[in-house]
């Protein structure tokens, strides 16, 4: 079949080349439709930020382009926002899914403010990858991070990346800017970095790393972005970047337990870990006048 029509949401979308192979398991009809089942979870989140695409039109295992400027050939009802010489694609609704899973693109990644408020995030993230294959070093860097969290009454949510890493968010109430979480996200990374020094590093250089746990502070910031919480990821398994309780962190997690083929049973049964995102929030005032105080 070279095509077919689907109405979403008072939408009509054409859907070309619904057989091909998007994925080893994942025809384009079933990555459309796994995309569109996600939609009222990825939505909230996504809703009114600035989105980058990385898509595959071949498959995930053919060549692939990153996508920040809308395709100038859309639908008038798909949302853009203007940012220098930039035209983002807003997510803000299923049909635009939809519209961007027919144009393959497989991976979402967003801003970490929304257009709303250019110069304040929503969340200060703490984004954690292993330097070589495995998993359970990242577990034990996060319930650390976790632990110090606690001690200074803050609590985060945690999510694979749907890759190798682990991402800890921090909601925070709409008053801070991205120099000052810059502040408290550099100082929670250095303290790491001195005091766990053959586990967790802030070297940007992955040969220099070894095997340590990257802390990477720097990727929260302005025009910035990270993977969206259940965000499908372009590899052979069809990952999902996916929300988890603190107590699902043990030495036999890992990353590639949770995909397109069982979201949806994990979702029925635990609901939606990351929807706490959008109602908690959080301050910094606190960590933010110890770190001026003390000149750190």
């Amino acid at each position: 079949m070279e095509h077919r029509l689907v109405h979403v949401d008072g939408k009509e979308l054409k859907i070309s080349n619904p057989d091909k192979r998007l994925f080893p398991q994942l025809s384009k009809w079933e990555f459309i439709l796994a995309y569109y089942r996600l939609a009222p979870y990825l939505l909230p989140y996504c809703r009114n930020r600035a989105l980058t695409t990385i898509r595959f039109p071949d498959g995930v295992e053919g060549k692939s382009f990153y996508q920040k400027n809308a395709p100038l050939h859309r639908p008038d009802w798909i949302e853009t926002v203007s940012d220098g010489d930039i035209e983002y694609v807003m997510l803000n609704n299923a049909p635009t899914l939809v519209w961007l899973a027919n144009l393959a693109c497989v991976e979402l990644h967003v801003s970490f403010n929304t257009v709303l408020d250019p110069m304040r995030p929503t969340e200060l993230v703490f984004d954690l990858d292993p330097s070589v294959p495995g998993f359970p070093r990242v577990v034990e860097a996060a319930l650390m991070i976790r632990e110090l969290l606690l001690q200074l009454g803050l609590d985060g949510i945690v999510k694979t990346s749907g890759a190798s890493g682990l991402q800890i968010y921090l909601p925070l109430e709409p008053r801070y800017t991205y120099d000052e979480t810059r502040k408290v996200g550099k100082f929670i990374a250095h303290y790491f970095a001195e005091r766990q020094p053959a586990l967790i590093t802030v070297e940007r250089s992955v040969n220099k790393r070894g095997n340590k746990i990257y802390f990477d502070y720097l990727q929260h910031w302005r025009n910035k972005t990270l993977i969206a919480p259940y965000s499908i990821r372009a590899v052979p398994e069809a990952t999902v970047s996916t929300p988890l309780s603190w107590d699902e962190l043990t030495p036999a997690l890992s990353p590639k337990q949770f995909t397109c083929a069982n979201i949806f049973d994990r979702l029925e049964q635990k609901g939606d870990l990351f929807a706490e995102a959008l109602r908690k929030k959080v301050r910094l005032d606190d960590i933010l006048q110890f770190i001026d105080r003390h000149r750190l």
